[in-house]
C-alpha cells in the first residue's frame, strides 16, 4: 500500500505540471498557431500526441524512480480468453453511437447529414480501421498511464471506488481544454465539462474493467482508439443543427446518459463476477 501511494505521488507530480504546460500551449496554439514553430504549424497533432502520451511518461518516471519494472503494465494480448474484451472494446462506441445519436436524429434533437466520405456506413468502416490503428497509437499513451499504472495503484493503495476515482481523474485532466472551448465544448463550456465528466465516468467503468478482466492494457487502448475514431468521426460528422452539441458529442447529454448506463451495468456485472470468483477461491 505504501509503495502504491508513493508511486501515485510521483506519477501525479509529473503528470499535473507537464499536462498543464502542454494544455496551455494547445489552447494558445488554437488561438494563434502562426506564432509557433514550423513543425507545430504544419503538424498541430504533434501537441495532442505529446499530451496523450504524458500519462505514459509519468508512469515510466514513477516506475523507474521506485524500480518497479514494467511487467504489470501487461502488454501481452491475453490469448483466447481475452477475445471477449476486445469485442467489447469495439462494441462500446458502436452501441453508444447507435443509441445516443440514433435517438437524437430520430427525434430531431440533432439533424443528420450524409458525411462526405462516401456515406455514413463507408465512413464508419473507415473509422473502425482508423480507430484500431492510428487512434490506438494516441490512446495507448493514455492507457499505459491511466489503466496500466494509475488504476492498479489506486487499487493497491486502498483508495475507495478506484474505478470511479480513476474516471473522475481522467475527466478532470480534459477540463482545461473543455473550459477554454478547445475540445468537446458546446455554447456553455462549464456545462459541457460537467456533462463530459458523466460521460467519461461511464466510459471509465467499462475501459477499466476491460483492463482488469483481461489482464492486458490492449483492450483498454483499443476501446480508447475506437471511441475516438467512431464517435468523433462518423457520428459527430453526421450530426448537425444548433442543438447538436447539447445532445450528442462527448459532452452531449444523450451520449453521457447512455455511456453512464452502460458503465454502471458493466460495473455491476463485474463486481458480481469478482465476488463469486473470490468466494470460490476461498472455498478451494
Amino acid at each position: 500500500m505504501g509503495q502504491a501511494r508513493r508511486g501515485l505521488a510521483i506519477y501525479f507530480a509529473v503528470l499535473v505540471p507537464v499536462s498543464a504546460i502542454l494544455e496551455l500551449v494547445i489552447v494558445r496554439a488554437n488561438d494563434n498557431i502562426g506564432r509557433y514553430p514550423w513543425i507545430i504549424r504544419q503538424y498541430p497533432w504533434v501537441l495532442i500526441l505529446l499530451l496523450m502520451w504524458t500519462p505514459a511518461i509519468s508512469s515510466i518516471v514513477a516506475r523507474l524512480s521506485l524500480r518497479e519494472g514494467f511487467a504489470d503494465v501487461s502488454f501481452r494480448l491475453g490469448g483466447r480468453q481475452a477475445l471477449p474484451t476486445y469485442a467489447a472494446a469495439v462494441l462500446m462506441p458502436l452501441i453508444v453511437g447507435t443509441l445516443a445519436y440514433g435517438a437524437a436524429w430520430a427525434t430531431g434533437l440533432a439533424g443528420f447529414k450524409t458525411p462526405t466520405h462516401g456515406g455514413f456506413f463507408p465512413y464508419l468502416g473507415l473509422a473502425l480501421v482508423y480507430g484500431a490503428t492510428l487512434e490506438v497509437v494516441f490512446g495507448t499513451g493514455e492507457e499505459i498511464g491511466w489503466r496500466g499504472y494509475m488504476l492498479t495503484r489506486l487499487i493497491d493503495a486502498g483508495v475507495p471506488q478506484p474505478l470511479l476515482v480513476s474516471g473522475i481523474i481522467w475527466a478532470l485532466w480534459h477540463f482545461p481544454l473543455i473550459l477554454s472551448g478547445t475540445y468537446a465544448a458546446g455554447p456553455h463550456p462549464g456545462i459541457s465539462a460537467g456533462i463530459f465528466l458523466v460521460d467519461v465516468v461511464g466510459i471509465g467503468f467499462v475501459i477499466g474493467i476491460l483492463r482488469l478482466r483481461s489482464g492486458s492494457v490492449w483492450p483498454a487502448a483499443l476501446l480508447h482508439g475506437e471511441w475516438n475514431g467512431i464517435i468523433q468521426g462518423p457520428f459527430d460528422g453526421s450530426s448537425t443543427g444548433p442543438g447538436a452539441t447539447t445532445w450528442v458529442g462527448e459532452s452531449g447529454i444523450l451520449v453521457a446518459g447512455v455511456s453512464l448506463a452502460i458503465g454502471i451495468a458493466v460495473a455491476a456485472r463485474y463486481h458480481k463476477w469478482h465476488r463469486e470468483t473470490v468466494s470460490a477461491d476461498v472455498k478451494v
